[in-house]
Order: C-alpha cells, then sequence, then structure tokens
C-alpha cells in the first residue's frame, strides 16, 4: 500500500482534540468490561431472573435499593445476551429496566419524559458542546434509535444520579457506536458538561464486570471545579447505557460503582 500523502494540519476540532488527548495521555488505557460476571462481590450475580435482591446499607457508603426484580419477558422470548438471541434483543419493556431510585433519594420528574420515553434532545443535554450535540444527534437518528428510558434522582447527600436507557435495533449497532465513537478507551468520546475532561476509572472492581456486558467507566480528573462528575457507558444487547453521578467537592465512587453494578445486571 503506498505512504499516504502529506497534508497541512487541519486546524483542530472539537473531535480531532478528544482524540489527539485519548491518544497521547492514555493509549495504553483498557477498560472494556466485558468479562467474568459471575459471582460479584455485590452479591447479585447468578441470580434467578426475577431473584436480583437490593443492597443494605453498610459503612462504605452504599444506597440502599429497592428489592429489584428484572422486567418479565414475553412468554417464549430469550434474554438479550441468551446465544439463541443474535440481535441481542430487549423484548421486555426498556422502561421497566431503569435502576430505581435509593431510599430517601428525590426523584428527578422531568426525567420521567412522557409515559415513560425521554426526548432525544433532553440526553444530549448532557453534552454542553452544540457541535456534540449535532454530532450524536444525527448518529443516534441514523442509526436507528427507537427510544430512550430514563430516571435520576438526589441523595441527602448532593449526589444527582442519571440513567439514560438508549434501545436500537440490534446489538451490532451498539457494539459499533460503542467501539468507535462514544467510549473509546481511556476517555469518553464526547465530554459531559461539568466534567471537560474525564479519564478511565483504573478502579472500578473486577467483581462488577458482567460476561456479555460492555462497560467504559470514567471519573473526572484533577483539577475538577466545585463538583466531580462519574460516569460509565455500558453496551448491553441492543441497548446503550449512560450512567451519570455528580455530587459537590468528591463524588463517592462506592455508590457510583454500586449504581452501574446494578444497573449492569437489570440489564443482562
Amino acid at each position: 500500500m503506498p505512504e499516504p500523502i502529506a497534508t497541512p494540519e487541519p486546524a483542530l476540532t472539537p473531535r480531532n482534540r478528544r482524540v489527539l488527548r485519548a491518544t497521547l495521555r492514555w493509549t495504553a488505557a483498557v477498560l472494556t468490561f466485558a468479562a467474568f460476571g459471575a459471582g460479584t462481590a455485590y452479591g447479585i450475580a447468578g441470580m434467578e431472573r426475577t431473584d436480583v435482591p437490593g443492597l443494605a446499607t453498610v459503612s462504605d457508603g452504599r444506597w440502599v435499593y429497592p428489592t429489584l426484580t428484572k422486567a418479565p419477558l414475553p412468554s417464549g422470548s430469550p434474554g438479550p445476551l441468551a446465544a439463541e438471541n443474535k440481535a441481542g434483543s430487549h423484548y421486555a419493556d426498556l422502561r421497566a429496566l431503569v435502576l430505581p431510585a435509593p431510599e430517601g433519594a428525590t426523584v428527578d420528574k422531568a426525567l420521567s419524559g412522557t409515559d415513560g420515553w425521554l426526548p432525544t434532545k433532553d440526553l444530549l443535554s448532557e453534552y454542553p458542546d452544540k457541535g456534540d450535540r449535532e454530532e450524536l444527534g444525527k448518529t443516534f437518528s441514523e442509526n436507528g434509535l427507537r427510544h430512550i428510558a430514563a430516571r435520576g434522582w438526589t441523595t441527602p447527600d448532593g449526589t444527582r444520579t442519571r440513567i439514560y436507557l438508549l434501545q436500537f435495533d440490534t446489538a451490532a449497532v451498539v457494539d459499533d457506536l460503542f467501539g468507535k465513537d462514544i467510549a473509546p478507551y481511556g476517555s469518553p468520546g464526547y465530554a459531559l458538561r461539568d466534567a471537560p475532561d474525564s479519564v478511565s476509572d483504573e478502579d472500578f472492581p473486577d467483581a462488577a464486570r458482567i460476561t456479555d456486558i460492555t462497560a467504559s467507566v470514567y471519573v473526572e480528573s484533577k483539577p475538577y471545579g466545585r463538583e466531580q462528575t462519574r460516569h460509565a457507558y455500558l453496551g448491553a444487547g441492543d441497548v446503550l447505557a449512560l450512567v451519570v453521578q455528580s455530587r459537590k467537592g468528591t463524588a463517592n465512587p462506592v455508590p457510583f460503582h454500586q449504581t452501574v453494578a446494578l444497573q449492569e445486571q437489570l440489564l443482562g
């Protein structure tokens, strides 16, 4: 193959800056969580579909969630990660797969949408850059985004959580979006509001990794502003999920990792 012809260096666009930052600073970081999901330290892996317990309060800051039950599947339908489900389809109602708020939290009614479905523009508001919003909106539309289910809440310590589940036609679409643009290694493809510079969360526990669910987990690096943001993208069959937590000062990693792990379980 002939060598490419050298051309003048183009001006750095938001996308170029993201790629350059990820390439120069985090080329060695690898954070694709898709293995060893059985027997998690959270005590929730390996449960029957209708028996996923909530977690009790412990001294490390975990939240008390209600008893969790996976949404029932239509008769004869396989689960999203079943071998016979080649498209990775979630046949259960997507709105029933969003993690509920923990005890004592105040629910953000604005994320309830209409009949439980959130407009795409509300999800895009998580991204401060106008060009990013336009690019993501076009990408989602061109890749057949079907709908978005979401939930948000604030706990008494001021931690704000937002969860978005985006459903597409097949797992192949989600895999493509996840790997190419949305959640690359090292740093996210698109900066969130109040988190202009996030890096891979190397402390995300191995025990929270679920077989056949891909996860890229990020934490806002220092120096950050008056609050810190943590977020994760999950690829589970035909669903691309975004989990975001922000808190004034430092965002506690324990409830964030707990929330991500439980959301993985509900999608698996």
